[in-house]
């Protein structure tokens, strides 16, 4: 199976919090779940972490390489940019991932959240998020429990598989 690309700097083991999730389903596929994903202003429809969410420069609705975004997450406005975006293709996996980023010194949090989809043999999908950081507020989340961010990002599968399944039986 495939793994997230980490650009340098957030690498798991490395950095303040690493938070890892994974689901693999049958009976969905990378095309059903990517729609879903790629466009942030469906996100707070399954997902109740995610709210305001808005482009720059023109942008949207879906998120492409180099794309800068806002959404509310977690408590925290988070300004983000995609640093890959590599969508559905026969025989690849689709990747999508963004650095966050908000407040300033010791409020500063910056985090790098990563998806990889990927068509399994007997008609499944594997859907693996993982999110890094770095800084003060990092390290609080880090000793929390539960963990926050296990938590919300199982969540955030959960519904983002039951959307795409929701989606699949209207189509």
């Amino acid at each position: 199976m495939n793994a997230i690309h980490w650009p340098e700097g957030f690498e798991p083991g490395f950095c303040d919090n690493f938070a890892s999730n994974e689901m693999i389903v049958a009976g969905l596929s990378v095309q059903d779940i990517w729609p879903l994903l790629s466009t942030p202003s469906k996100w707070p429809g399954y997902y109740s972490n995610a709210s305001d969410v808005r482009f720059y420069d023109n942008k949207g609705p879906e998120l492409a390489q180099d794309v800068r975004f806002f959404f509310k997450t977690f408590g925290f406005p988070v300004e983000s940019q995609v640093t890959e975006c590599v969508p559905p293709k026969a025989g690849q996996p689709a990747r999508l991932a963004w650095h966050g980023w908000d407040g300033e010194g010791d409020t500063r949090l910056d985090v790098l959240h990563a998806w990889l989809l990927e068509d399994l043999p007997g008609g499944r999908v594997r859907i693996l998020t993982q999110e890094t950081q770095n800084g003060k507020p990092a390290q609080a989340l880090a000793a929390t429990r539960p963990n926050p961010m296990i938590n919300g990002h199982q969540e955030w599968l959960d519904g983002l598989v039951e959307a795409a399944r929701k989606a699949k039986s209207l189509s």
